[in-house]
């Protein structure tokens, strides 16, 4: 017996040890990334990405070792005179991938690695108070910001790392602990305005803003974005505050809140808006990929962002780069693993009278357990739902009367919202597709039905008072359901 005991202990560890060998799907497949995305509300103005041919030539983004970031008066002693002695030291080789694990941490490492450097966020900046009080910054217990790393690429050369997926994707919890892939709480839109008030180049403001929201089919809104002063375009970034985020193909009078990775390898649909379909790991990749970045390449029905019609030749360097195939998987691998931090709520007896309601009212037909969405896409009023749709994509044919703006009026919007999941809620915040909200509380609050609410989320540029409309589900609930519904769905 006791050999047979020594044998098993064995061969586990033997198998522990079996090299991981995965096959690294193919990202850039132009027929999957035709498949991929959900057409917009306009379908002329759907993305094209570049081909695979193009793709494949645009530089491999090289990740180097980064370091903390500390606020200041909290980096160790003569941190960064340390720092500028290191030379570079490239962080990624699959060559040393030997295991499930190592894999994962690789991607950890890609999930860190920025984008740009001294961009966004500058040495300048993390060392200025003005800086943290225009941004109001969250400081995690152990004095780090960690949304930026510093990168040396060059011995003697310590710079700030921007744009990673953490920059977007990291959140400072009220006991000080990060929790990585969650909702972030970093102000993206102040700091971009902090910096351009004191770059001053308004040839490059309006550029820049023109890319990101250009909208072909909407002349109202266009002009709105072409005539704004710089002044406006600043203020209108500054109105947005943590946990929303004016990104790309959405528009800054109504952006996005930033999504929870956290649980994302459970979910069919990307974005708010749908607007990629999850169908496994390499659509994962894919669209990782294109939020580095590649997507300021894509044709939106000829209004390309980046400026570059022809693809004739490849994009210096230092206007883009690409992570490798390996780099996107290692990432993607380490985003499905993503845990919840520690859940300090309790299913109590409050919580299980607010489980009754929940399963009394009927919520579990789009929030179902366990992962608490149905994974489905809501259209929204005005948009007709296209005969094929039906047949290719999961929808859920009854609209909440959310405002519908987001969706049909951007290069993000596809005519829907994605049921969202409700796991985690208990430590994000900026509910609603706009983030308008700041807690459950105010979610379930039936004023906010009223055109004099003040939006305790997201409000917007030069709005004193709106209504934040739609999901009226739950809000004609007794005080005291009310109050113990949210108490489950705080320990989801």
């Amino acid at each position: 017996m006791i050999a047979l005991v020594i044998c098993l202990s064995t061969c586990l560890l033997a198998a522990d040890k079996t090299p991981y060998r995965p096959q690294v799907p193919k990202a850039w497949i132009e027929a999957e990334l035709e498949q991929m995305d959900v057409p917009v509300s306009q379908p002329a103005y759907s993305q094209k990405a570049v081909s695979p041919e193009y793709y494949y030539r645009i530089p491999v983004t090289p990740i180097y070792k980064s370091y903390p970031v500390y606020a200041p008066g909290r980096a160790p002693v003569e941190y960064m005179e340390k720092l500028k002695r290191l030379p570079p030291e490239l962080a990624f080789n699959p060559a040393r991938l030997n295991t499930k694990e190592d894999w994962i941490r690789a991607g950890e490492i890609v999930f860190d690695a920025p984008t740009v450097y001294d961009a966004e966020v500058n040495m300048d900046e993390v060392a200025s108070a003005a800086w943290y009080s225009a941004t109001g910054v969250p400081i995690a217990k152990d004095g780090t910001i960690p949304w930026v790393r510093y990168v040396i690429r060059g011995t003697g050369n310590v710079e700030v790392g921007n744009l990673s997926c953490g920059f977007c994707h990291t959140r400072v919890l009220p006991d000080g602990s990060v929790a990585k892939g969650a909702q972030s709480n970093f102000s993206f839109d102040r700091a971009i305005a902090f910096r351009e008030r004191r770059r001053g180049k308004p040839s490059e403001i309006r550029n820049n803003w023109l890319g990101l929201f250009t909208v072909q089919w909407d002349p109202n809104m266009q002009h709105r974005l072409e005539q704004s002063s710089v002044e406006e375009i600043l203020a209108a970034h500054e109105a947005i505050p943590p946990g929303v985020f004016a990104r790309n193909r959405s528009n800054p009078f109504y952006p996005p809140a930033v999504p929870d990775l956290i649980g994302v390898k459970d979910r069919r649909y990307l974005d708010r808006t749908g607007s990629t379909r999850h169908r496994g790991i390499a659509d994962l990749m894919r669209y990782a990929s294109l939020a580095q970045g590649v997507e300021f390449l894509s044709s939106f029905g000829g209004f390309i962002p980046s400026g570059e019609e022809k693809f004739s030749k490849l994009p210096s360097p230092q206007t883009q780069e690409r992570f490798s195939d390996e780099q996107l998987y290692a990432l993607a691998m380490y985003l499905y693993s993503l845990q919840p931090p520690p859940n300090p709520n309790r299913l109590d007896a409050m919580a299980q009278a607010g489980h009754q309601v929940f399963q009394r009212e009927g919520c579990a037909v789009c929030h179902a357990p366990p992962h608490y969405t149905n994974n489905k896409l809501l259209p929204v009023r005005g948009f007709r739902i296209p005969q094929e749709h039906l047949n290719k994509y999961d929808i859920l044919n009854v609209p909440i009367e959310t405002d519908p703006r987001l969706t049909l009026g951007t290069r993000r919007g596809t005519g829907y919202y994605k049921v969202p999941s409700l796991r985690g809620v208990w430590y994000r915040s900026a509910f609603e597709h706009n983030g308008s909200v700041a807690t459950l509380e105010d979610w379930f609050d039936e004023r906010r039905l009223r055109d004099d609410y003040i939006p305790t989320g997201f409000r917007g540029y030069g709005v004193k008072t709106r209504a934040v409309p739609g999901h009226e589900f739950g809000l004609k609930l007794p005080p005291a359901d009310k109050k113990a519904l949210i108490a489950f769905l705080k320990t989801l």
